[in-house]
């Protein structure tokens, strides 16, 4: 059993939009339990089967200490991600009645009048930066018809997550402090309003925080804040960082794009294997409550581990010829871009959704498009894209 703390990997070195994946295949290789002491120390899970043993054992691997590495949760606990079965269970009873089916289907012809504006202007001027002229607009967008704001309420959480999520790429914690009380803020209007001016539970997320009880009380005032706080955030960042990883891909592979252009129903399978291959959470964290030894390698109580989702959806032996696109690839489903067990992002359906549009609406409006220059890559906890300079050519 090996019981030493070596740093095996930095997370934190430059990346290009390739060189991450080519580190995670050789630790998945050599070194698949690594250690980092980057952010003050943690552990990391590289291979497939390790990651959803983790994910499946809530009771041992639990969430409540440490929910992300590096720890950025300073300001409080902010359900249903900070909280371990079954106390976090009555935040999910409020949270995932809003992204069934038939809530989806409502929500879609919101979401395509939102692409086709976006999307406008850079087809109008023939490309532009997909990242940031349209990615990191789009969540703003949606979620202020998700969660019945205004645009100009969610273009400021757009606007504070973006210098939130900026100062944790820069490890600046005065500042990361500063904008997530800002976010808390923004979270408390939103309650204060809903209290004022009472909505359908059924109809609003919100509202239906306030109404859910548990063990017959109302949920407690500061864990429905913390839970508005952390759904206001966590949707906006992984499609703001997809949209850009898609369209490298189809920018390299034109043959692709043409397919999926003539036959638009291939979208939601080129989509899945587009999830796998660029999962955008690198992972998020778990923290054994007792020792535990995985391959070997003693991991001892307390110690943070992150589960390498972007990794494990590469992992050849879950996934044959694993770096390659493969469109109805037959074990698709057993990908984790959007984790596993209780824990499972809520907002799986919605992701899909803008995602699909986006992707549909792009192919339909062009003819071609291609990458014009470097991207410029997100770091760790997220992977994808901030800038994504591509031109376009417009369909008549």
């Amino acid at each position: 059993m090996d019981e030493r703390l070596t740093h095996d990997f930095d997370p934190l070195a430059p990346e290009t939009f390739t060189t991450a994946h080519e580190m995670y295949a050789e630790l998945r290789m050599k070194c698949p339990v690594a250690h980092s002491n980057a952010f003050n120390g943690f552990w990391a899970l590289f291979k497939y089967e390790d990651v959803v043993n983790v994910l499946k054992q809530p009771d041992t691997f639990i969430t409540s200490v440490q929910n992300v590495v590096p720890k950025v949760a300073t300001t409080g606990r902010r359900p249903p991600l900070h909280l371990d079965p079954p106390e976090h269970t009555p935040y999910r009873r409020a949270l995932d009645p809003f992204f069934t089916p038939e809530k989806m289907k409502q929500m879609e012809p919101k979401v395509r009048r939102i692409v086709a504006e976006l999307m406008q202007p850079l087809l109008d001027a023939g490309g532009g930066d997909i990242s940031s002229e349209f990615g990191q607009k789009l969540p703003g967008h949606v979620f202020a018809e998700f969660f019945n704001l205004t645009v100009d309420q969610s273009m400021r959480i757009k606007e504070v997550s973006k210098v939130y999520n900026k100062a944790l790429q820069d490890t600046n914690d005065d500042l990361v402090r500063e904008t997530s009380k800002q976010l808390y803020d923004i979270a408390a209007e939103i309650i204060a309003d809903r209290k004022a001016n009472p909505r359908d539970p059924a109809e609003d997320v919100t509202a239906a925080l306030l109404a859910k009880t548990y063990q017959g009380k109302p949920l407690p005032d500061d864990l429905v804040l913390g839970t508005i706080r952390q759904l206001i955030v966590v949707g906006m960042i992984a499609p703001s960082v997809f949209v850009g990883n898609m369209i490298i891909h189809l920018s390299k592979d034109q043959e692709l794009q043409r397919t999926l252009r003539e036959q638009p129903e291939l979208i939601p399978a080129a989509l899945e294997e587009f999830f796998r291959l660029y999962t955008p959470y690198r992972g998020f964290a778990r923290t054994a409550n007792k020792d535990v030894v995985i391959r070997g390698r003693l991991i001892k109580k307390d110690e943070p581990i992150a589960v390498v989702f972007m990794s494990a959806n590469r992992d050849e032996d879950v996934f044959p010829e694993a770096d390659k696109f493969i469109l109805n690839r037959p074990n698709i489903k057993q990908h984790i871009a959007f984790g596993l067990g209780p824990h499972q992002c809520p907002g799986a359906p919605l992701a899909r959704m803008m995602m699909g549009i986006t992707l549909e609406h792009l192919l339909k409006h062009t003819t071609h498009f291609e990458v014009t220059g470097e991207p410029v890559m997100t770091r760790w906890p997220e992977w994808g894209t901030h800038s994504v300079p591509m031109r376009l050519t417009r369909a008549h």
